[in-house]
């Protein structure tokens, strides 16, 4: 091992080795935020060469290796155990270049999500992706995860903003395709083999970024309705209308919106007397008239009996309060000990899904708490339980009445969180077994030694 370290050093220098006795420092991320980081060490390269070099070094000595970003994720992907190694990319947080020509901005891998919005909003364009941890969480991670987020329902996943990348893999070849292209059909399109496979098959280093044009516009408002059944009608409505500016559809029950309200100093835009809310966005082009359209839009909404209440956003401040308070997920801690669950699945079938999965848990459970809300645009939901205790057993019975009923729904146990520790014993549930089998031929043959990230996903 004293070997292996040296030879690290020699590669990534002082600056880049945090050895084992200084970690105590280090927090282990959202999930864990009172314990710190446990490993053999934490490298910090700066460069991609640096990361092939360490990747070599590490696959020859058959050391394993885990890729930390932000820190942000949710279903222990990033966790590292004892005898592993931590590679961190926080020293590679260069934006290298933004190309108005081709809309696109090249950046390392460990530059966080909010620096890339920013630095995209001073260029004059927009960056979509969104979501509550932008301020830690980085573009490596995103990708590596395939983020959705708050816009999927206009922009697409994380996946869809990727023009290029470039990735090692674990025997430290680098696999450089920084195209700026949003057409090329030459080949297989193998950035699509990293995006979304949480650092299992590689290690993203640098990406060229789809940049958008920045609206002149954003149109927000909280809508209250009274059927489930006019959830969908309402979303049909509004992108129609919209002429595809439809941005934002966020759903909130009203469990999760009574619970959001009761933090203090939190926007209160509508009475928590119905059941389903929505936070709903229009990005458009037209400053001066995208108001009224807006208004005049909802107006005949409601004229149509497709809500029942609304307020719009008159200033930034409003819509940014409206903003916080879909976003405050961290109310859900005053319920202690919970469960949480990020499950895609299609509208239609969400009412008697969340019906069926709640009958067992109520039965065993009968004070149990839960909220539940999501992007209903693109089929997300995310639903937390608290039942009053904690516990590997407790985890799994709700696990089982909540993965289990998507298998006959065609539905997700992951609709943008990835899989990690925390789902791969329920994957079989949306995926084959000839599927599973064939991501384990890809994990073989690209990390034989299986050093990157072992034990997630599979």
């Amino acid at each position: 091992m004293a070997d292996l370290i040296e030879k690290l050093r020699g590669v990534v220098g002082d600056k880049g080795l945090i050895l084992k006795k200084d970690l105590s420092g280090r927090s282990a991320g959202y999930l864990n935020p009172d314990k710190t980081l446990v490993a053999k060490m934490l490298v910090r390269p700066t460069t991609t060469e640096e990361v092939s070099e360490v990747l070599k070094l590490c696959n020859e000595a058959g050391q394993p290796v885990v890729c930390q970003g932000g820190l942000t994720g949710l279903v222990d992907g990033n966790t590292a155990l004892p005898d592993e190694i931590i590679l961190s990319l926080e020293r590679m947080r260069t934006i290298e270049e933004i190309d108005p020509a081709s809309s696109s901005m090249t950046v390392q891998a460990g530059v966080t999500l909010q620096t890339v919005q920013e630095a995209a909003d001073e260029a004059g364009f927009f960056f979509p992706l969104d979501l509550g941890g932008r301020g830690s969480a980085t573009l490596g991670g995103n990708i590596s995860t395939n983020a959705g987020g708050n816009r999927v329902v206009r922009y697409g996943m994380a996946r869809d903003m990727v023009l290029g990348l470039e990735a090692v893999q674990a025997d430290g070849t680098v696999l450089s395709s920084l195209g700026k292209i949003i057409k090329d059909n030459a080949g297989y399109n193998l950035k699509h083999m990293f995006i979304g496979s949480e650092g299992t098959l590689g290690v993203v280093t640098r990406l060229v970024l789809r940049l958008r044009p920045k609206p002149a516009s954003q149109q927000t408002a909280y809508l209250a309705l009274d059927e489930f059944e006019k959830l969908p009608q309402l979303l049909n409505f509004c992108s129609s209308r919209s002429g595809g500016g439809l941005s934002a559809f966020e759903v909130m029950w009203r469990d999760y919106y009574e619970l959001v309200l009761a933090t203090p100093g939190a926007a209160q835009p509508l009475p928590a007397d119905y059941p389903y809310y929505v936070l709903m966005e229009v990005m458009g082009g037209d400053a001066a008239g995208d108001g009224d359209r807006f208004e005049s839009m909802l107006a005949e909404a409601m004229e149509n009996g497709l809500l029942v209440d609304a307020v719009i956003a008159k200033s930034e401040g409003e819509r940014l309060a409206m903003w916080a308070l879909r976003d405050d997920v961290e109310s859900l801690d005053r319920w202690g000990p919970r469960v949480g669950f990020d499950v895609g699945l299609s509208i239609a079938t969400m009412p008697d899904y969340l019906e069926e999965i709640d009958a067992p848990i109520v039965a065993q459970w009968p004070e149990r708490r839960r909220a539940v809300f999501g992007h209903l645009g693109d089929g997300n939901l995310h639903i937390v339980y608290a039942v009053g205790e904690n516990g590997a057993n407790v985890k799994k019975i709700i696990d089982d009445a909540v993965y289990l009923p998507l298998a006959s729904r065609g539905g997700s146990i992951s609709a943008e969180h990835g899989i990690g520790l925390y789902k791969k014993d329920y994957l079989e549930v949306s995926r084959s077994a000839a599927e599973i089998s064939l991501m384990r031929q890809l994990k073989t043959m690209m990390d034989p030694n299986n050093i990157l990230n072992p034990g997630k996903i599979l």
